[in-house]
């Protein structure tokens, strides 16, 4: 069965960077179909990356290793705003079952 586990999340000051890993195990996977999600309180559950939203384009960026089943997504110049849990699940609709997520936390 296809387990997500999520991981890299930690407290950085806005501007700072932060890089996430989503480690796909139990099955054969095409890594390319993965993305990345965000939770904040009071929202639902919002895609952010790979997204064609022009909002600042570049901050977010996927890398992937399909060797390794792995998806990272590397954050640059963060604002308070992107504070959230991250979660990887697949692109473009989620399947029905989530990893824990890895929490964010971006001090003004």
């Amino acid at each position: 069965q296809m387990q997500l586990a999520e991981s890299g999340g930690g407290l950085v000051q806005a501007g700072g960077s932060l890089r996430l890993a989503c480690v796909v195990s139990g099955t054969i996977f095409n890594i390319g179909n993965m993305g990345w999600y965000r939770q904040t309180p009071g929202k639902q559950r919002e895609l952010v990356a790979p997204t064609h939203s022009s909002d600042s384009p570049g901050r977010f960026t996927i890398f992937r290793d399909s060797a390794k089943q792995t998806a990272y997504l590397q954050m640059n110049n963060l604002r308070s705003e992107d504070t959230g849990v991250y979660y990887c699940n697949t692109v473009p609709e989620p399947r029905n079952f989530w990893g824990q997520g890895t929490q964010v936390t971006v001090s003004s």
